[in-house]
């Protein structure tokens, strides 16, 4: 419990001036192919794919991709395994950064809210800065 605790913190970690940029609509469907890829990663155990997507402070807190995937397999099974997914609101956080509201029915058949925290990296692409889940009360599959 206290491992999940501390992933979920260190994935919510608020990093400010790393490629702070505000998405728009129009950067939606580069953020979402982003988000849809690495989930095709996790459902396929690629490792590395999963973790090329993800942001470098991610990456300095989770130096491998093998520690990630176990980090996302023991912690996220909602993003890891997920039943289905649809993509909803992107929004500005108070830094200015996209988030992505997904909704995903997880593999125990009930639904979440994965908010992904997204950063612009210096090439051009986005990468995952960071995933918190919210069970949502109420609503199963």
């Amino acid at each position: 419990m206290l491992a999940r605790l501390l992933a979920a913190l260190l994935l919510s970690l608020v990093v400010v001036g790393t490629g702070a940029r505000a998405g728009s609509e129009t950067d939606r469907p580069a953020i979402e192919a982003v988000i849809a890829a690495q989930i095709d990663a996790f459902r396929a155990d690629d490792e590395a794919t999963a973790y090329g997507f993800a942001a470098p402070t991610i990456k300095q807190i989770f130096p491998t991709a093998t520690v990630f995937m176990d980090m996302v397999r023991k912690g996220y099974p909602q993003v890891y395994r997920p039943r289905s997914y649809r993509f909803g609101a992107l929004v500005q956080d108070p830094q200015g950064r996209p988030v992505l509201r997904v909704t995903i029915v997880g593999p125990d058949g009930r639904t979440y809210e994965a908010v992904y925290t997204m950063e612009h990296q210096p090439d051009g692409t986005w990468k995952i800065n960071g995933c918190t889940i919210v069970q949502v009360p109420g609503v199963d599959a």
